[in-house]
């Protein structure tokens, strides 16, 4: 597989639609899947199935399509994950222990490895079978464990120096959970999850096309 390739936010975002999907098209005993099966399933241009299912190397045969087993692997291992990704939580509110109870970021080589907060009340405490650490070991315990991703799920009024921390102890991307837009290096990867700009465009979406009583 190339993995020189690189591919955009569009095409990344699909990417795990498409690893479902073919997931689901193998245990139902396909071994091959169509693109233009798995853009009529997923609503999706053909041609765009086609770009995106390309950048990993993996070449359909005519008449068949995509070998379902190869493209899985292809898509897992373009993603990153094929290998474990070991990251720390910063606030383990209600927000961080969900995160922290979520057992699907394994399928994806996602393992929280340890969390940490500052409310007195929290700190010592086990969730989710993880011991909550103070928020000050968080520098010193990411550089010793030679940690990649910081998921941010703090108050607001400390995101930035929350952020700090995680970069200070060698963490290169931040998956941010808060509304802060932060300030980091070029070099630090910042994913920004904004559960209400979300909300908003769901809201939306549902009056507007909600029918009129």
């Amino acid at each position: 597989m190339n993995r020189t390739k690189t591919a955009g936010i569009p095409t990344l975002k699909r990417m795990p639609l498409y690893l479902r999907l073919l997931k689901t098209i193998k245990a139902d005993g396909s071994e091959y899947a169509s693109g233009a099966f798995i853009a009529r399933e997923l609503g999706l241009d053909p041609i765009v199935v086609r770009k995106d299912l390309a950048i990993t190397g993996v070449v359909g045969k005519p008449r068949l399509g995509f070998p379902t087993n190869e493209i899985i692997l292809a898509i897992n291992q373009f993603l990153g994950w094929t290998n474990r990704t070991d990251a720390v939580l910063a606030g383990a509110g209600a927000l961080g222990s969900a995160l922290l109870g979520y057992e699907g970021f394994k399928q994806h080589g996602l393992q929280i490895v340890a969390a940490f907060d500052a409310d007195p009340k929290i700190v010592g405490s086990i969730v989710r079978s993880r011991e909550i650490m103070h928020i000050s070991k968080l520098t010193e315990m990411a550089e010793c464990m030679k940690i990649q991703i910081g998921i941010l799920t703090v108050p607001t009024e400390v995101a930035q120096e929350v952020a700090d921390a995680m970069i200070a102890g060698g963490i290169r991307g931040i998956w941010n959970f808060t509304p802060v837009k932060l300030n980091v290096p070029d070099y630090v990867v910042l994913q920004r999850q904004d559960l209400a700009s979300s909300l908003a465009v769901l809201s939306h979406k549902l009056y507007l096309d909600a029918p009129e009583i």
